[in-house]
């Protein structure tokens, strides 16, 4: 762990990358906004642990079980819907579970929108945005693009989207991963936190475009064989740093995937949870764009060349 002295230079450097972020933005016409940190929707992703409280206020102010923001992407989303514009949240967001050298249950999101953009421009963007980033301490990177598949068939020789159970099974044998109750995506994602993502060249920024449609989540899905989902996920080193996703503006179908991720969550033993009912009623007048969410303190670990996101923060959850 750091001393202090480090912790002090970390948010000095914070607060020189929040006026970079600002900066950034304000020369694209891209407006910072605010939005609620607390919702009486929760998020139905199987994989993301939220935490709750209880509003004891009047019956009239609203839902009494209300959940801490896992992301801003609902009430960004709607103003969009609205006819808001481009837009970007600076803020701290909560997920349950896990802390330790690379997760705070605490942390700092930075998330905006492009009206017109697809997954593939934004990823431009986001790079752009590293790299401008990066030049502020003297680094640079460079940028390398390539698909799932031909990520997966490059660094294991295996197609993620043909291959058989047994094959994405296979390579895990030497961690000793066995959990019952896994379905096919868990053991992609697995294949990728202990094979591709540590294999990362150190001096790069990765970003790794066209995902299976079943992680799709809020990403539109592009027809063909096979079909993908148009989100990308940027790495910086081996560590990922940012997901997009060119944006579903479809209320049924965006229904109907959080009515699954709430089945899963009810097969593996977890809660269903409140849809945020206020996103779906406007979701069809959502404008043909793209959002990414970009982790700040992960950033801010690799321009200090921090190896613990603890040492980035004033006092991580442990001392919090």
């Amino acid at each position: 762990m750091a001393d202090l002295s480090f912790r002090f230079a970390a948010l000095r450097a914070r607060a020189r990358l929040g006026a970079l972020f600002r900066e950034f933005f304000a020369a694209r016409g891209v407006a910072e906004v605010e939005t609620p940190v607390l919702s009486a929707a929760g998020n139905t992703e199987p994989n993301i642990d939220g935490f709750t409280t209880t509003f004891t206020g009047p019956v009239a102010g609203g839902a009494r079980e209300r959940f801490l923001r896992t992301s801003p992407e609902y009430p960004l989303k709607r103003l969009l819907a609205a006819g808001f514009g481009d837009c970007f949240e600076l803020g701290r967001v909560f997920r349950n579970g896990e802390a330790g050298a690379s997760h705070n249950p605490e942390f700092t999101l930075l998330e905006w929108y492009r009206v017109g953009f697809d997954h593939r421009r934004l990823m431009l963007e986001t790079a752009q945005l590293v790299r401008t980033a990066l030049a502020s301490a003297g680094l640079d990177a460079t940028v390398v693009s390539t698909t799932y598949r031909d990520w997966f068939q490059a660094g294991l020789g295996i197609d993620p989207f043909t291959a058989d159970e047994a094959d994405l099974r296979a390579p895990l044998a030497r961690f000793g991963v066995n959990p019952p109750g896994l379905t096919r995506d868990d053991w992609l994602d697995l294949l990728v936190t202990h094979h591709l993502q540590p294999a990362l060249p150190d001096g790069a920024i990765t970003i790794v475009r066209d995902f299976p449609a079943s992680q799709c989540s809020l990403a539109r899905i592009r027809p063909g064989t096979p079909p993908v989902a148009e989100r990308f996920e940027l790495y910086l080193g081996q560590r990922e740093l940012a997901n997009g996703y060119h944006e579903l503006n479809n209320a049924s179908e965006q229904r109907a995937r959080f009515q699954r991720e709430n089945a899963l969550r009810v097969s593996r033993g977890q809660r269903d949870l409140p849809v945020d009912e206020n996103l779906i009623a406007v979701l069809d007048a959502l404008p043909d764009c793209a959002g990414v969410a970009l982790g700040v303190d992960r950033l801010l670990m690799h321009l200090l060349g921090a190896s613990d996101i603890r040492d980035v923060l004033a006092w991580p959850f442990a001392e919090a």
